[in-house]
Formats: C-alpha cells, sequence, structure tokens
C-alpha cells in the first residue's frame, strides 16, 4: 500500500499540478492512457467544484487530498471545509449548476461517475464536502 497526503491552496491555477501529481502517483499500477486520463479529468472536476462551489474562488482556503494505492486500486479522497452542498442528491444530477450566471455545465458529479468505478459525496452545510473515488487501474486484457 502507497499513500499520498495534500494540502494545497484553493486556487484554480493549481488544477494542473493536482492533475499530473495524481496522474504520477498511480503509475505503479500501470495504468493505459485512458485510465489516467480518466482519473485526471474526474480529480480536476473534484477539486473544481472544491475551488468554485465550495470556497466560491475565494483565497485562503485549502483543498485536501488523501491518495492510496492498494491491490491494484486507486482510491481519491478530496475534500474542503467550504460551504458545503444543501442537497447532494441534486447536485449530482447532470446539469444541475447552482452557478448558471458563470455558465457552469452541472456536469462535474455526472463526469466523475462516468470516468471513476465508485463514487460517493458527504456534505454538511457550512462545514463541507468529502468526495471519494475508487478507479480499478491496470492493463486490460486484449
Amino acid at each position: 500500500m502507497n499513500k499520498l497526503y495534500i494540502k494545497i491552496s484553493a486556487d484554480i491555477a493549481n488544477d494542473a499540478f493536482i492533475r499530473s501529481t495524481v496522474a504520477a502517483f498511480c503509475l505503479e499500477l500501470d495504468p493505459t492512457i485512458e485510465q489516467i486520463d480518466d482519473v485526471k479529468t474526474a480529480v480536476s472536476e473534484a477539486f473544481t467544484n472544491c475551488v468554485i462551489h465550495g470556497y466560491d474562488g475565494k483565497e485562503g482556503n485549502y483543498v485536501y487530498l488523501d491518495l492510496c494505492v492498494d491491490d491494484g486500486k486507486l482510491s481519491i479522497i478530496i475534500s474542503d471545509g467550504g460551504k458545503g452542498i444543501e442537497n447532494v442528491k441534486q447536485a449530482m444530477e447532470p446539469f444541475y449548476t447552482t452557478k448558471p450566471e458563470e455558465e457552469r455545465s452541472g456536469m462535474g458529479f455526472t463526469l466523475m461517475s462516468t470516468f471513476m468505478d465508485e463514487i460517493s459525496v458527504d456534505s454538511t452545510p457550512g462545514k463541507g464536502t468529502t468526495v471519494r473515488m475508487v478507479k480499478n487501474i491496470g492493463k486490460e486484457v486484449a
């Protein structure tokens, strides 16, 4: 088992670093290019949600990533201490957005669910949100 914990400023400029770091972290599982792209997309969506929705883009906040590689699986926990989600079930519906004026598509959770093998979301209004995702990694049998 291998673990990595990151505390990083909730700044959208850190998205590329997070994507690359998570992709590099899972390399020991010998992922396909498609699997790496899936993970990078899901992580980017989760991180962006923390910055834009959890903290409304306000500076001075942090996003926390807890990564684990074990037995062919990459587990990712991304959390914030932001405003939380009032209705998680509604937030996970395709095209639902709380920021239509910013031209947000409302597809973040849908993309995470599409590209990862497991996803769960826990949120408490006023305290923050935690997204847990799992991706089974390895070469597909031809």
